[in-house]
């Protein structure tokens, strides 16, 4: 896939981006690309996909779930920034707090994101759940995002008490969660599960794959 048609493809789908925002993708894939090649950022498989797997991949959510204007989010195990790099650049006011527990992967997130010139988008360097030690971060943010990084209870386990009370999760997995789901809503009694089917038109990998979105609110 090339750049015209990855802008294409967001445009019929809904998501509309402008001219700097392509440069800051473009300025973003070359970086992830060539650090691919030093740190394990993404699959060495996918590194000719980028824009499908990945940026795709991440910019689906914004087909199906809308983001306050300065919405607060929080994006567990981001990795090489994904989904919150992404999700950042398309929607410019919202804040973005990118976290993960190894520090080369995150040091070098947060060099892309200075170098595609993100603002109000901050890096926190641990484990997720150590963010509950911080009382200014216990129901914070409107948004905590997550890539097919753990089970969905591990994940409220980790990071519930960091969510606000009208909050919710917006989760990207794939296959079958019926017992992923079954899981969590027994452990959390309190929650409130939706999945949705990803399909992008003009790309039909992530139906092949069975790609979905899990929001889930209290």
């Amino acid at each position: 896939m090339e750049f015209t048609e990855f802008w294409t493809i967001l445009s019929t789908n809904g998501i509309v981006l402008d001219i700097p925002q392509i440069e800051q993708f473009k300025r973003y894939h070359k970086e992830l690309k060539y650090w691919n090649e030093k740190i394990n950022l993404i699959s060495r498989k996918d590194e000719s996909n980028i824009l499908e797997r990945h940026f795709l991949h991440s910019l689906a959510i914004l087909k199906y779930v809308e983001f306050p204007t300065k919405a607060r989010c929080l994006d567990i195990g981001t990795g090489g920034g994904l989904p919150g790099i992404p999700l950042k650049i398309a929607s410019p006011l919202i804040y973005m707090t990118l976290c993960d527990s190894i520090k080369k992967k995150l040091k070098t997130t947060e060099m892309f994101a200075k170098h595609t010139e993100l603002r109000n988008i901050s890096c926190f360097y641990g484990r997720v759940e150590d963010l509950q030690l911080d009382k200014q971060q216990l129901r914070h943010y409107d948004i905590i995002c997550s890539r097919a990084v753990a089970p969905i209870t591990k994940l409220l386990e980790w990071s519930l008490p960091l969510l606000k009370q009208n909050g919710k999760y917006v989760l990207l997995k794939g296959g079958d969660l019926s017992d992923e789901i079954g899981e969590a809503i027994y452990d959390y009694p309190g929650i409130h599960c939706t999945t949705i089917d990803i399909e992008i038109m003009g790309c039909d990998w992530f139906t092949n794959e069975e790609k979905k979105i899990v929001l889930i609110t209290k």
